[in-house]
């Protein structure tokens, strides 16, 4: 189980408006699935995606093929405005030097640019790769992420800052966990565990491709407790996108399993917990559902 000095590690699907969040890459790893899968879901909500990248990336014309699929969506939302493509050295650099208030300012007017286009917000996503190219400093890097929050105080905007762990180095990167509210998983099929006071908090998305590595989590959150008496804590499932039938149903098992008098409490959406009763969790008295609205469709 891993610990994470952010708040809350969470999928790309789980991120609303007004969300700031950070990812962090190797080099030989891609963000584009995540970024596909960020950029589809804000379109088809009528929010404005703006991708700024960097100048040795792919051009413009092979990043929407690559997100567009040959759906003809992604590359419509380019035609009508709704999608937009920039280079970091473009909104961070524009005259080689970098000055945190005309960042700020910049994307400022995109926020109120979108705003005025119609559309229910703007999400973005940025490659933080200019910073070291500059020499930027580390503390002075940390001081600009940390002053951009008031772009997030009125719900209109969401970024996803993302860095490369061989450029940036851990040290900076688990600096910048700490200002940045949340982490954004790197794969779309990733399990992430964090211990919580009252127990233990899952994210990610339980499916065929990780049915093993969340079955193991579920595991080792048990296993934690003390098995020689009724066991008491919370399985926070808020921040899972997707959980399928057998990972589902393994749940059920384990908490059936434990001793007498021991409570799961288990903290979910509304299809989740609709998933977990259908599978007869409500049949298992060390099991509690505790079902809130689910913020995000999954």
């Amino acid at each position: 189980m891993t610990e994470t000095t952010s708040d809350r590690t969470v999928p790309v699907e789980r991120l609303k408006l007004g969300d700031h969040a950070c990812m962090s890459l190797r080099e030989v790893e891609s963000p584009w699935k995540v970024f596909t899968a960020y950029t589809r879901t804000s379109l088809a909500r009528r929010e404005k995606v703006l991708l700024v990248m960097n100048p040795d990336d792919m051009n413009d014309d092979d990043v929407v093929a690559l997100m567009d699929g040959g759906s003809g969506h992604v590359a419509a939302a380019r035609e009508s405005g709704q999608l937009s493509l920039k280079r970091n050295t473009e909104m961070y650099l524009p005259d080689g030097r970098f000055q945190e208030d005309r960042t700020i300012d910049l994307y400022t007017e995109e926020v109120n640019r979108a705003q005025r286009e119609g559309w229910a917000g703007l999400r973005l996503t940025a490659d933080m790769s200019w910073a070291p190219k500059v020499g930027l400093d580390h503390d002075r890097l940390l001081d600009y992420e940390a002053s951009v929050a008031p772009l997030f105080a009125d719900p209109l905007f969401t970024a996803i800052c993302w860095y490369d762990q061989e450029r940036f180095g851990d040290g900076l990167l688990n600096d910048m966990a700490k200002v940045h509210p949340l982490r954004v998983l790197e794969n779309l099929d990733s399990i992430d565990a964090t211990a919580t006071p009252e127990g233990s908090r899952i994210s990610g998305s339980a499916e065929l491709g990780s049915r093993a590595e969340f079955i193991e989590t579920l595991r080792e959150a048990l296993d934690h407790r003390d098995t020689t008496g009724p066991a008491r804590f919370v399985l926070d499932l808020r921040d899972l996108c997707f959980m399928e039938a057998h990972c589902a149903w393994q749940l059920i098992s384990l908490a059936g399993a434990l001793p007498d008098g021991s409570e799961v409490t288990v903290r979910c959406g509304e299809l989740l917990g609709l998933v977990l009763r259908q599978l007869g969790a409500d049949e298992v008295p060390q099991l509690v559902l505790s079902v809130e609205d689910d913020e995000v469709a999954v």
